[in-house]
Parts: structure tokens; sequence; C-alpha cells
């Protein structure tokens, strides 16, 4: 209904289907939009707003955009390099103030706001003697109707008759993070873990929707007794057994997956099994109506401790694997960089997923925390480092740092923030990281985007945009050093504010 009412569909005296039905319609309509307006972008400040509209990316449509988008740079059109990127810009906004951000709610309202919990990562929460099912992707449908399949009684007692000691599901990136943080099912880790869950041995089936998913991953179930299912037509892959999801058959398809699942599982080799380590306890959740909440409804006691220089800032890091960078090396390295500065931080995607399978994800890890963010985590009972969900959920850093600025009477750009994606592997990636950049966020890349032909962009991305947006990107793949940019430039948002 708070939702609804952001959309000016009238509420009182009616049934929740029909106003679900009318935010419905609402939603798809930004889509292809004729109106010259986002309806969540509305969340933004109205200093960040003024910029974007001086500026001319304010975002008018999703496909809208992307569309003109292909226009700008089919052969014979748009030649000036500023006004490609300016649209560029506009098209991410559209992504994150718009297809991200309704997507974030939609999944709230279906499935529910996530709240914190506790759950645990890596390959350790494989298990010996269960039927384990990988759900693995980026569409939270389909794994929360085999979360519901998988409780059905009929299943459970036809897995012990298979000789199993029960049903085990376990995420794989952000389908992972979605059933982590609304179920507390066990993630078992992110994109380059994929094939090494196959090569424990240990996995009957791997769900998979679309996204992240390598195509490799048929080649190496070959080698083990593991089937790959996929479910999205728009993402079929050779080698693996398809069962289409749809709406109107969710339930009945995710009980036939669950069955597949058990009927392999004799089909275990306990020979070849080698699942690795203990599984690391972690607290996930963290949706930004949460972290208000558990703030006392404002920001306020944040903005004190921001203002004391108890937290010196904060700093959203995200983003893929990749498989030229150690896996975890960055975001790991760069997250313990920054708490031990006093600089907060948040995740998602499988930035998230690494800091949880190594230790960040728990209260305890404010011991690793310089003394002013290690109190204020001391006294909430929080992490440093906050895991906020799934890749979509970038949208809620955005709602996040638009609360704090609205309180403060700023723009995002103003705000002693930033961002990181030390290890980004997905073009997706850079989308979100320009809809920091132009939402006001100075965002540092650990992987250079192809972009290095031209000065001009060059000179633009890193430093002409700051007359713009009051923020830039930046390039450097050591996480140390990164951790040192980011920390200037809060510095410089906070001499700005004079505090």
């Amino acid at each position: 209904k708070r939702i609804a009412a952001e959309y000016g569909i009238a509420i009182e005296g009616r049934k929740k289907e029909d106003i679900a039905k009318d935010l419905a319609l609402g939603m798809l309509a930004e889509f292809g939009s004729i109106k010259n307006s986002l309806q969540l972008a509305e969340r933004a400040p109205q200093k960040t707003k003024e910029i974007w509209k001086q500026y001319g990316i304010t975002p008018r449509g999703i496909d809208r955009e992307i569309v003109e988008a292909l226009h700008r740079v089919h052969m014979g059109v748009d030649a000036d390099y500023v006004n490609i990127l300016l649209h560029a810009m506009r098209t991410s906004l559209g992504d994150g103030w718009g297809g991200s951000m309704i997507a974030t709610e939609c999944s709230d309202i279906l499935f529910g706001t996530p709240k914190p919990l506790t759950s645990w990562a890596n390959l350790g929460v494989l298990s010996l003697d269960k039927v384990n099912v990988v759900l693995h992707g980026h569409n939270p449908l389909l794994s929360e109707m085999i979360v519901q399949a998988a409780e059905d009684p009929e299943l459970k007692k036809y897995a012990i008759e298979k000789g199993s000691k029960g049903i085990n599901l376990v995420g794989m990136c952000c389908t992972g993070n979605e059933l982590l943080m609304r179920s507390g099912i066990p993630i078992a880790g992110n994109i380059l873990d994929q094939e090494l869950a196959i090569a424990t041995g240990s996995v009957e089936a791997m769900v998979v929707d679309y996204q992240c998913v390598f195509p490799s991953i048929p080649a190496t179930a070959s080698c083990y007794h593991t089937k790959v299912i996929t479910t999205s037509e728009k993402a079929k892959i050779p080698g693996t057994i398809y069962k289409e999801f749809k709406a109107e058959t969710a339930l009945t398809t995710a009980k036939e997956i669950i069955r597949l699942a058990i009927d392999n599982y004799p089909n275990r080799n306990p020979d070849r099994v080698r699942i690795p380590g203990k599984p690391m306890k972690v607290m996930a959740g963290f949706s930004e109506e949460e972290i208000r909440k558990a703030l006392g409804g404002t920001y306020k006691p944040l903005i004190d401790a921001i203002v004391a220089g108890q937290i010196k800032g904060c700093v959203g890091i995200v983003g893929c694997n990749h498989p030229r960078i150690k896996q975890d090396f960055g975001h790991v390295t760069l997250a313990k960089e920054l708490i031990k500065r006093n600089i907060l931080v948040v995740e998602t995607g499988c930035a998230a997923i690494a800091c949880g399978k190594a230790g960040l994800l728990l209260p305890e890890a404010a011991d690793l925390a310089g003394p002013g963010l290690k109190a204020v985590c001391n006294l909430l009972g929080i992490p440093p480092v906050l895991h906020m969900g799934s890749c979509v959920d970038n949208s809620r850093i955005l709602v996040l740092a638009a609360m704090v600025a609205n309180e403060l009477g700023v723009g995002i750009g103003d705000l002693p923030l930033g961002g990181a994606a030390p290890e980004w592997y997905s073009q997706k990636a850079i989308s979100i990281g320009t809809y920091f950049v132009a939402s006001g966020v100075y965002t540092v890349l650990g992987i250079p985007p192809k972009i290095f032909g031209s000065q001009n962009v060059l000179t633009l991305l890193a430093d002409g945009l700051k007359g713009i947006t009051n923020s830039a990107f930046a390039v450097e793949p050591d996480p140390v050093k990164a951790a040192d940019l980011l920390e200037a430039e809060i510095n410089r948002k906070r001499a700005a504010l004079n505090i």
C-alpha cells in the first residue's frame, strides 16, 4: 500500500489484489513510458534531481533510454562523446532509480522485506548425507517456489526412501542472496564458486535461471553425477535439462525439480565427495527499512555519528568476482581497509558473499574496525560490513543515501560516500557504477573498463563529472590504494560540509 500511494493509486476500501494489479500496471507502464518521468526517481533529493534536470539526464523511462542509446551509437547518429556519455548516465539512472528499484520493491511485496537474520556461507554448507540442490542466478521467483516444494511432506519422505537424510537447499550468487536474506537459506558461494560446488561431487541438481550462469557448467557437471536444470526461455544452455518456469505452474515445476534431484541421489559416488572446510556464520538481511528502524525511524543517530567523526563515512562495495583477480581478494581487502579507517561498509551481490565467507558479516568483526566504528557496531550489535542483498538491491543503497540527504537538505553528491566494484565482471556492473556516479557517488573500479582508447572520455569520467554530479570514476586495481582514494574523497566531502 505504501508503494501504491507513491504511484497515486487509490487504496481505501479496495481489495489488496485490485491494488496490486493497478500497481503492477503502473510499474510496467514505466518501461515504455511516455510521461517523461519515473515515479521512484522522485525519492532522490531535490538538489540531485535539479542537477539531473540541468544536464538533461533525468530518466524519462526505462526501455526508452536503452532504445535511444542504441540509436545514438548507430552509424551516422551521435558523434559527440559528451552527449553520448550524458545519455549513458541517463540510461543508467533509469536502471538504478527505475528497473532495479521496481524489482526490489516487487520482491519485497511478494516475499517480504528482509530483516536481519543469521545463516551460513561457503561450500561447507553442502551436505554429506542429504540431497543437495543449488539455486543459482538472479530471479527469486522460482527459487522461492523450490523452498516451498522442499517442505512438501511427500518429497521429504521420498528423499529418505532414496537413502538420504533429507533435502538441503543452498544458494549461489544473487538468487542465493535473495534466499539468504529472506529465508535464511545458507549460501554456498559467489560467481566463481559455481563450478567448484559441482566439483565437490555432492550436488544432485544445480537449478539456474539467468545472469552470471557459466555456459561451461554442463561440461563440469558431466564429470560428476550433477544435473543442471535451466528454467528460463531466454537463458537456455546446451547439455542441461529444461524445465520452463511459469507463474501459473510454478509450484508444480518446483516439485518436479526437487523430485529429479532426489532421484539422482543414488547416483552420487561417496568416494568422490570432497566438501571443503566448515561453514562460516553470517548476519544478513539489512534492508534500508530495517536499518532505519534500528536507528529509531530516523537517520539522525547515523548522521550524528558521522558529524562526531565516529564514523567517517560510508562506502558501498558491490559487483562480481573476476577470473583475472584472486577470488574475493579485492572485496575482502578493501572492506578490511575501510572499516579499519572508521568507514562503514554496505554490500550487495558477490561482494557481500565474499565478505560473508571471510567472517566480516558478523558483529564480532567489529574488532577489526577503527575505534569509532567499533563502538557504534557494538552498541547496535551489528557487523561493520552490512549485507543489503542481491545486485538488484543496489537500489536499497540509493534509497538509504537519498533518505540521509533529505534529512540534511543536501544532494547525494554532498554526502561523505563512496562506491567500489573491485572485481567487476558482468556488464551490468558498469551500469550500476554509472548510476552511482550519476547520483553523486564517487566510484572506484578494480578492473579498467574498455575506454582507454579515448583521452577525452577518460578525462570526462575521471575528472569532468565532478563539475556536474560532484563525483567521478577512478580505476585502481590495488584495494589498499583504492581505500586511500575513497578515504580522500570522503574527507573532501566532509570538509565541504564543515564536519
